[in-house]
């Protein structure tokens, strides 16, 4: 049986994180892209493959870098006043939801 619920994921596109596991762990950059069906996040400079491409009337062919998706719960998001990864809690001001940081209390924007 299908979940009726779509989980509701507190990292979004154009987010500095930090990558908590793996192989590249400790490193830190943009997300590019969220897959929330998935639970996969696409990092910038990230979990970088190499990928084998068929020559096309506007690309060449070769062999390609680029980043791969990884699993959202091996980053976090980097406190935007201390630079440290820190956890996200959300809470309604001017009758909005917002995100803010669990370590500083700032607002994420």
């Amino acid at each position: 049986m299908k979940n009726r619920f779509e989980p509701k994921w507190k990292i979004k596109k154009g987010d500095q994180v930090v990558v908590l596991a793996g192989e590249y762990k400790g490193s830190k950059g943009e997300v590019l892209r969220v897959f929330p069906k998935k639970g996969k996040v696409l990092v910038e400079d990230v979990n970088i493959v190499k990928k084998h491409q068929k020559p096309t009337n506007d690309k060449p062919g070769g062999i390609i870098e680029q980043p791969a998706p990884f699993d959202i719960s091996n980053v976090m998001l980097i406190d935007p006043k201390s630079g440290e990864p820190t956890r996200v809690g959300r809470r309604i001001e001017d009758g909005k939801l917002v995100r803010f940081s669990k370590k500083s209390g700032e607002i994420i924007k």
